[in-house]
């Protein structure tokens, strides 16, 4: 197999660079095309002329790195995913519904309570483990410090400081408000996973507010434990950011919306730190999330999110 027939100059007083998709690999593809135009560059300048594949990208491999470029090698062979390859809507989902979890993470984050006869802060620590394990502890104010959820494998827990008090939340509660926020005990301990309980379906591809989006709307399957009739995704094309959640009932009627924005690097990856939720039958009212700090993928043990670890205050 041989590499021809599309014509791009080269410049620099080389010949014309002959170029065509590879079997097996399309022209199409991410930083494909530059890496073959460079790659066919250096394999001219070493006398390399009607190569099988397998000998060019050899040779040029061999090349790139010569040169010092062995990173540029490496994505030839190892390039990761980016927001420029095509993803099925299932893959996209997802990944925002990974965004805060990693394999483990450590947070601290403010909540803010906004309703139409109060107003609460507070201030919690946060860990996570894979998807099965989670804890959640109020550090602020000192009234209700030490207030504390848990998840461990399917077992939920609350824990009241005041009172000593360790209750079991059973299933039926897990939609119940969480610390009289408009935010769920399963938003908190995060039980439920999108792609495992939800049929995913693209409704729209292309430009709200002059941003490239992706938007979703994900129908329960008949065997997911789950509330929700519907829910809506927004999602930023360029880098996968969820941008927002719309809930509906088995009814069709939007209940909540749930809004991400302020995104930050922390630790090794992009992350929405602001969350705003808003009950559609309550105008006015809302709850924030705003991250302070975030840690991935940290060395923790399942050992630690025991009930001696939610009653200890740490």
């Amino acid at each position: 197999m041989r590499i021809g027939d599309s014509d791009l100059s080269s410049g620099g007083g080389r010949e014309p660079l002959r170029l065509s998709p590879i079997k097996g690999y399309s022209s199409a593809e991410p930083g494909w095309c530059g890496l073959q135009v460079r790659l066919r560059v250096a394999v001219q300048e070493s006398g390399g002329n009607g190569l099988t594949f397998t000998e060019y990208r050899r040779r040029g491999r061999h090349i790139l790195h010569t040169l010092g470029l062995p990173l540029l090698a490496m994505t030839l062979t190892s390039a990761g995913p980016t927001a420029g390859d095509r993803h099925s809507p299932r893959e996209i989902i997802d990944r925002v519904d990974r965004v805060l979890r990693g394999a483990s993470s450590r947070g601290v984050a403010t909540m803010r309570v906004i309703t139409r006869h109060w107003e609460r802060s507070l201030t919690m620590e946060v860990w996570s483990l894979g998807t099965d394990y989670s804890l959640v502890r109020v550090l602020s104010p000192a009234k209700e410090a030490g207030t504390g959820t848990l998840k461990a494998s399917r077992d939920i827990w609350n824990y009241l400081p005041k009172v000593d008090r360790t209750i079991k939340i059973p299933a039926s509660m897990m939609m119940g408000s969480w610390m009289g926020s408009h935010f769920t005990n399963d938003d908190l301990v995060k039980e439920s996973r999108l792609v495992e309980d939800y049929e995913i379906e693209t409704t729209f591809e292309g430009t709200r507010e002059n941003v490239a989006v992706w938007e979703f709307t994900l129908n329960p399957k008949p065997e997911a434990a789950v509330v929700w009739g519907k829910i809506d995704y927004r999602v930023r094309q360029r880098d996968f950011m969820p941008l927002q959640a719309r809930y509906f009932d088995e009814e069709g009627e939007l209940v909540r919306t749930l809004t991400f924005s302020d995104f930050r690097r922390m630790g090794d990856r992009l992350v929405p730190t602001h969350m705003d939720m808003q009950p559609q039958d309550k105008p006015g009212e809302r709850t924030s999330v705003s991250y302070a700090e975030l840690q991935f993928d940290l060395k923790i043990d399942k050992s630690f999110f025991s009930l001696r670890t939610l009653r200890r205050g740490r």
